[in-house]
């Protein structure tokens, strides 16, 4: 049998909506998801019927981060954040759920978000072995420079006012859709040269990120993960223990 999509595709007027649709892991970023999240992204590319994106997820999760039991190539997981930056059409978050670790990268990516009173956040990689370090591209051009040191440090969850607080999300409120509202409908009266060239514009310091940072971060990322301490602290992740280094 042919396993289910993991991306949902719907269009209406103008907005595709294409939802993380895998909450047997929580929305991970296996490589089956980015794979098909990528070919998605490069069909709206392509339809001239898409005016902008919308992405949102089922479940209590948005993206629970990277699949530990099946982690996509990390150079296909800059190449997916790259196409949501480099996409001509913007591409907005509607959040609901938890966002933690990569997931932060798959959200920092977006041109525009928002989230409800049930979201939270938080950078967990330093409490396994690791770093944010790839999601780093279009998260720090964008984020409080006091803020990233904070949550990248303590890995601490925070909530949505928090989030726009420090520049992750664009908007908070009680109720997502209608705190979206406003935003869709400015999307779709604008042309779809001017959004374009009008993306190119608040997009070009992440994508210089990107082109000046890339590498180093995929080969930082890799040797993070094959550590020693990285092993303890995914294993002991996976296992719901503490890591042997905590106090």
């Amino acid at each position: 049998m042919t396993p289910p999509q993991l991306i949902r595709s719907a269009h209406e007027r103008g907005i595709t909506t294409l939802t993380l649709d895998s909450p047997a892991n929580r929305n991970a970023l296996s490589a089956r998801l980015v794979g098909e999240l990528g070919d998605a992204l490069s069909a709206c590319a392509k339809d001239p019927a898409v005016r902008a994106v919308l992405l949102t997820h089922t479940g209590g999760t948005f993206c629970a981060g990277a699949d530990l039991r099946s982690p996509p190539d990390p150079d296909a997981f800059v190449g997916l954040m790259r196409a949501v930056v480099e996409l001509p059409k913007p591409v907005v978050a509607r959040v609901t759920g938890h966002v933690r670790a990569g997931g932060l990268g798959l959200l920092g990516a977006c041109d525009i978000s928002a989230a409800g009173p049930g979201a939270s956040f938080a950078f967990t990689e330093s409490r396994l072995g690791l770093a944010p370090a790839v999601v780093s591209m279009p998260l720090l051009p964008r984020l409080d420079p006091r803020g990233a040191t904070r949550y990248y440090l303590t890995g601490e969850r925070f909530d949505a006012a928090e989030a726009v607080r420090i520049g992750l999300l664009t908007a908070a409120g009680e109720d997502v859709d209608d705190t979206l509202t406003p935003v869709l409908d400015g999307l779709r009266r604008a042309s779809p040269q001017g959004l374009a060239e009008s993306k190119r514009l608040v997009t070009a310091r992440v994508l210089d990120a990107f082109d000046r940072d890339a590498q180093d971060l995929v080969e930082r990322s890799a040797s993070l993960f094959a550590s020693a301490e990285a092993r303890e602290g995914m294993t002991a992740f996976l296992e719901r223990r503490d890591p042997a280094w905590v106090w």
